[in-house]
């Protein structure tokens, strides 16, 4: 009899342990944990294949078109309008993949994406006319899979009001950080080694390749916006109707003009000393900076809000950007850059983390793609403005712009703070059409 007692007891304490280790598990989220989240593996593989194009795509474009044309100017116009007709098409198509499923949008989408990326390489080899190159480049940027803010989105159904989000955020920039150093590495290795059009050729392969293998993971995707009964379909509202996303957009517009002058200005400067293989290993050490802050930036347990953290983390980005203008030398270059790139991905994760509790569910797809359009618009627009000024004046004058487009952001970031604060839970959101109950604003 007190054998059975004593065993019982046992197996009290044990179950006691357990649950105890079970209620602790959420206050001390981890990577480990995120990556057990049960069918997390059959999106994150095809997903990190899907994007790593993406990471290609303007550098290769800079390269082959520089190496046709001879101009940096005309360099930076073509992807810029490769970037500005991504930025515009983006939100689209990630309200299109809220409403339709995210398959639907992007089968289509990489077929035509493929399709005038080849277009785009054999126009710039055959010497067409930059207007020819422009044309070619709309349908471009207009069909690049939005990959991240899809990735993102099956995140937000699996982990839904649990503690690993930040977590999740920051493996997502990790991740896109990640490719970032690869992207450009390869870039520039094919580009350079290769042939000019290597890059751009490859890019559209591994696109069609990795987004077909990203579409065909049905049972991952967010469910379509319809009633709880299946019948009615739910009137969507525009993430961009939100205040904070619209300060968000400025904000992660100042970190595209970082990415933007960064892989000219880069370049040229790399042009300029008679090494340009050293452009992918320096954008590289940028991109590994950003990547590492990222991993320590899931792995803390914050107590600062995300307001809070955005700011602080966003004035050092503006502040270490500034002072790219003024290095002359690679292992200087190198450091600052490092450093740049470690202020950006605590911005970008904590962007996307206040989505969370910015936007309803139903339209967090469109958000992300807002801020990744964002990221592409001030991308663009750098990568325009900086090949003008490497045309014009020294090379490396076009890392003056990451220091105008971060300081102009954190003046509207700081400005405008308020409209970041989270709506009070219980808000709802009356719009809708059919069956379903209002929606609460989380």
């Amino acid at each position: 009899m007190g054998s059975t007692v004593t065993t019982s007891k046992n197996s009290m304490d044990s179950m006691n342990a357990e649950q105890s280790t079970d209620s602790a598990a959420p206050s001390r989220p981890g990577y480990g944990q995120l990556l057990r989240t049960r069918g997390a593996w059959t999106f994150l593989l095809p997903g990190f294949a899907a994007r790593q194009p993406f990471a290609m795509l303007t550098l290769s474009i800079v390269l082959l078109v520089q190496h046709t044309t001879g101009s940096y100017g005309a360099a930076g116009a073509a992807a810029a309008v490769t970037g500005v007709s991504m930025a515009l098409f983006a939100p689209y198509s990630g309200r299109l993949a809220d409403r339709y499923g995210q398959r639907a949008v992007l089968l289509p989408g990489v077929l035509v994406h493929a399709a005038s990326g080849l277009t785009l390489t054999a126009l710039a080899l055959g010497g067409a006319p930059l207007w020819a190159l422009f044309a070619a480049a709309v349908p471009t940027g207009a069909s690049v899979p939005q990959i991240g803010p899809m990735v993102r989105a099956r995140w937000g159904v699996r982990l839904k009001g649990s503690p690993l989000m930040t977590t999740a955020a920051a493996f997502e920039s990790v991740t896109d950080e990640l490719t970032f150093v690869v992207g450009p590495l390869l870039a520039t290795a094919l580009c350079t080694a290769v042939d000019p059009a290597a890059g751009l050729v490859t890019e559209a392969a591994l696109t069609l390749l990795g987004g077909l293998l990203f579409a065909a993971q049905k049972s991952t995707q967010p469910p379509v916006g319809r009633a709880g009964d299946g019948h009615a379909r739910v009137e969507h509202v525009s993430a961009l109707r939100v205040p904070g996303v619209r300060v968000l957009i400025v904000t992660f517009l100042g970190i595209g003009s970082v990415f933007g002058g960064m892989q000219v200005s880069l370049a040229a400067f790399t042009e300029s000393i008679g090494e340009p293989g050293l452009n992918g290993v320096l954008y590289g050490v940028f991109a590994a900076g950003n990547m590492l802050s990222g991993v320590v930036c899931g792995a803390i347990a914050w107590k600062a809000s995300p307001q809070r953290r955005l700011l602080v983390g966003y004035t050092a980005l503006a502040l270490t950007a500034s002072g790219l203008w003024a290095v002359h030398s690679v292992p200087l270059l190198a450091g600052l850059g490092l450093l740049v790139g470690m202020c950006i991905a605590p911005a970008l994760i904590t962007g996307y983390t206040l989505v969370e509790g910015l936007v309803p569910a139903g339209a967090r797809t469109e958000a992300f793609t807002w801020l990744t359009g964002a990221v592409a618009l001030g991308q663009a627009a750098a990568v325009t403005v900086s090949g003008q000024l490497e045309d014009r004046f020294w090379g490396g004058a076009g890392f003056l712009v990451p220091a105008g487009g971060t300081v102009l952001a954190l003046v509207t970031l700081l400005a405008l703070r308020s409209r970041l604060s989270a709506r009070p839970h219980g808000r709802t959101v009356t719009r809708g059409v059919g069956h379903r109950a209002p929606a609460a604003v989380d």
